[in-house]
């Protein structure tokens, strides 16, 4: 397993975006790979830099006008400038990461060419080879760290779009505590037994919500949800066995 000094910005945003399996199967093959002293984690790093890109897109790009690139299998040039967009980056400070990011491509197919080079014909040049190796992985991991912390704090900074955000209501704790402080909230039940909400807000309007009771259970307390399900099916079966033993009653005065 990896120090934890090699990429603690890595780490940190894997940490984050905890629920994007692509991110943490890469981040597990990183660190595995690394391990061995294989190649391969030169490639990881860059794959970890790809998804931060590719969840900083989807997050944030503009539906309406979107600076996601259009095809299927976008270079690491164009997702990483796309993200850089998105953030809305443009001053000077970030034209020495453009050099970072520039530098790290060449990083990882720099290592590669040495060694297709050198071949089966390096006439004693393989201990060079492998303690260059190396530095080089360690070269890799360090400037993808470095792309990663920057892309996520400046992500942190960003504005997310109410309207389109897959953040969790977590992450909005000032916006949420804003609107529980003067926001009221009552309920009531319609006829089709349908839960009635009605927010009231601080200019006197008010918003009403209808939904199911399983649809609030649902979204908004899974324990609760199964409680109420298996009370629901335990009372199913009871009004089944009732149905059954009026049917037989009724029949068994029609014989009588």
């Amino acid at each position: 397993m990896t120090t934890p000094d090699w990429l603690p910005g890595i780490r940190q945003c894997c940490a984050y975006w905890r629920d994007a399996p692509m991110l943490q199967h890469t981040l597990e093959a990183l660190e595995r790979e690394f391990a061995i002293e294989s190649d391969a984690c030169i490639d990881c790093a860059k794959g970890i830099v790809e998804c931060i890109c590719g969840l900083i897109i989807d997050e944030l790009d503009d539906p309406t006008s979107p600076l996601k690139p259009p095809e299927a299998n976008p270079t690491f040039g164009s997702l990483v400038s796309a993200a850089v967009r998105v953030l809305k980056l443009g001053d000077v400070r970030d034209d020495a990461f453009r050099k970072v990011v520039s530098q790290h491509h060449k990083l990882t197919t720099a290592l590669g060419d040495l060694r297709n080079e050198a071949g089966p014909t390096s006439h004693g040049k393989d201990a060079f080879i492998s303690k260059l190796s190396a530095h080089h992985r360690r070269a890799a991991l360090l400037s993808a760290d470095a792309i990663v912390t920057f892309l996520h704090e400046a992500y942190l900074d960003a504005e997310l779009s109410l309207n389109t955000t897959r953040e969790p209501y977590e992450k909005f704790v000032n916006q949420n505590a804003l609107i529980d402080e003067y926001a009221l909230v009552s309920a009531d039940t319609d006829e089709d037994g349908h839960v009635k909400i009605f927010i009231s807000l601080p200019d006197g309007s008010e918003i009403p919500l209808a939904a199911e009771a399983s649809r609030l259970l649902f979204y908004l307390d899974r324990t609760a949800y199964i409680q109420a399900l298996e009370s629901a099916k335990n009372q199913k079966m009871l009004d089944s066995a009732h149905l059954s033993e009026s049917e037989t009653n009724a029949n068994n005065e029609v014989i009588q």
